[in-house]
């Protein structure tokens, strides 16, 4: 490793990672810099190459589950031109976009518009740059940043961590070469050099039901197996008296309540969001299963009530044991891909704070205190404020690490940093390095 390059320029604002939340608050910065006599100088750090949110799972014809209309500002700024609305008009397809009558794009062309978005705003990014260490220094923080093989150590008032999801995988489970989490599925599946002949997909959720609805699809002389805990899998709750666990004012409702009230309308409205599918997936699963099933010819089966006991993992894919839980009987499954669906949880921020974490207050199940603001509540004297996008569900409630609220927080989080900037003490500029 070359030896530590040392930036003298102090930013206002370094964000970690530059997913949806993160480049929602440069567009939020952005436009306040416009017409601002205080710009905000912001500069973040992304350890991916290029831009690209969950790539793995871009499965073709799979659609959002929020509305087109929670995009990156719409629900802040309804006039900004960073819009989903504004995308479309650039791509010229406003009015095909109308025509469809659907507020749910595919994910592929929602990945191209925060694509489009990110594109703009590629003065104040920069990609294939790892943040490995933060330092409070005098009266500012030093984030020590890996650039392709050379260390450099940039300088910030304020820092913003938007670490995003990892996988989530069962106690004692290991990913390998025929073993995948759903996260990396689009990414590893052109590496199969002949087609499987039996997948087994692990999980209830809408990712599971997607990628068993995929290699089914994709792959037509395979069985696919789905194994899942459940009777069945469980429609989400879309209705319009649910959806409000998502709104602005939620967040507010949630924050201001009590542990154990915050713990109820979790518990409530859990099938919104977690271990539910989309109903039309669900009875499109059924049909194809109840066909097989006519025809005599089943590659759809559905291992309800079950659980995986034992895997032995082979060069060539993976021997699974499976339990019916009600009666205790085992199948082994011998599976060319074994697919783990089973969720994603936000990337635990204490290894990357180090020595800020002893600064920082956590409660007693080692979650990270956070003001309403999401900034970090601290216990020492430090030079400026941590903020916190994702990680959040504790104090904020269920919209944490969704897309539902990214706009109106990063809003949030803009206006934070503007109310407690400190008086200037220099010419303010958009950083170009």
């Amino acid at each position: 490793m070359s030896a530590v390059l040392n930036q003298e320029k102090v930013h206002d604002v370094l964000g970690i990672g530059f997913g949806p939340s993160n480049l929602a608050l440069a567009i939020a910065l952005e436009e306040h810099n416009r017409d601002a006599d205080d710009p905000v100088d912001a500069v973040f750090f992304e350890r991916q190459p290029e831009f690209g949110w969950h790539r793995g799972m871009l499965i073709e014809g799979t659609t959002m589950q929020v509305s087109y209309l929670k995009d990156l500002v719409t629900m802040r700024n309804p006039a900004s031109d960073f819009s989903f609305l504004s995308y479309l008009h650039d791509k010229g397809r406003l009015a095909d976009f109308i025509n469809h009558k659907t507020l749910f794009p595919t994910r592929v062309e929602y990945h191209d518009y925060l694509a489009w978005a990110a594109e703009r705003l590629d003065d104040v990014v920069r990609y294939d740059s790892e943040v490995v260490e933060v330092h409070p220094v005098d009266e500012h923080y030093e984030v020590v940043v890996r650039h392709g093989g050379q260390l450099a150590v940039h300088k910030a008032r304020n820092i913003v961590l938007a670490l995003g999801l990892e996988a989530s995988v069962p106690e004692g489970a290991e990913l390998g070469e025929r073993v995948w989490h759903n996260l990396d599925l689009m990414h590893r599946v052109g590496e199969l050099t002949e087609a499987p002949r039996r997948c087994v997909v692990v999980g209830a959720g809408q990712s599971a039901a997607e990628v068993t609805d995929y290699l089914h699809r994709t792959f037509t002389d395979a069985e696919v197996c789905a194994v899942f805990g459940r009777y069945g899998y469980s429609p989400a709750d879309d209705s319009p008296f649910a959806n409000r666990i998502f709104d602005p004012q939620a967040v507010d409702d949630f924050y201001a309540s009590s542990p154990e009230v915050r713990a109820k309308l979790m518990d409530y409205h859990r099938n919104t969001n977690y271990s539910v599918v989309d109903l039309e997936l669900i009875e499109e699963l059924y049909a194809r299963a109840y066909q097989e099933k006519v025809r005599g010819a089943e590659r759809l089966r559905i291992h309800n009530a079950s659980r995986l006991v034992d895997v032995d993992t082979r060069p060539d894919g993976a021997r699974v044991t499976v339990e019916f839980q009600p009666t205790g009987e085992r199948s082994v499954l011998d599976a060319d891909l074994l697919v783990y669906a089973t969720g994603c949880r936000p990337r635990d921020p204490y290894t990357l704070l180090g020595e800020l974490a002893r600064h920082c207050e956590w409660d007693e199940q080692g979650s990270l205190q956070v003001e309403r603001d999401y900034r970090v509540r601290t216990t020492g004297d430090l030079p400026g404020a941590i903020y916190l996008q994702g990680g959040t569900e504790h104090t904020h409630g269920i919209t944490s690490s969704l897309l539902s609220n990214g706009a109106v927080r990063a809003g949030e989080i803009r206006d934070s940093l503007l109310t407690h900037r400190k008086a200037p003490t220099r010419d303010y500029a958009l950083s170009h390095y």
